[in-house]
């Protein structure tokens, strides 16, 4: 039988100061990022930040966008299509494009803050 390797991973139940800014981060506003690496490995593992750094974490931020632009492409070529390609453009469609990108994006962030919450 092959044993998995002991990784290092923060307590769930202790405070931790972000590993960005450094600011106290308590019990349900912090957020870990990362992914765990043996004992003894090379690399950073994970990384614990505070709720102002995490919604700046940049490798999340660029998911959520990259998810914006595809779900709100494609939300906005099957509501609004049809006006689009007509080229009637209203009024009400300068702001429910916009809209229609910042949902998924606040979807995707939202996702991956309490997926990666401690």
């Amino acid at each position: 039988m092959v044993e998995a390797p002991e990784t290092v991973l923060p307590d769930a139940g202790e405070h931790a100061s972000c590993g960005q800014c450094g600011r106290h981060s308590g019990k349900r506003w912090s957020f870990a990022f990362g992914k765990p690496v043996p004992k003894g490995a090379p690399g950073e593992g994970i990384i614990v930040k505070c709720s102002r750094c995490a919604i700046r974490h940049r490798p999340m931020v660029r998911r959520s966008l990259m998810v914006a632009v595809v779900v709100g492409s494609l939300l906005t070529l099957l509501n609004q299509g049809d006006i689009l390609f007509a080229g009637s453009w209203t009024a009400a469609l300068y702001w429910k494009i916009p809209v229609t990108y910042c949902v998924p994006f606040c979807v995707a962030t939202y996702g991956a803050l309490s997926n990666a919450r401690r």
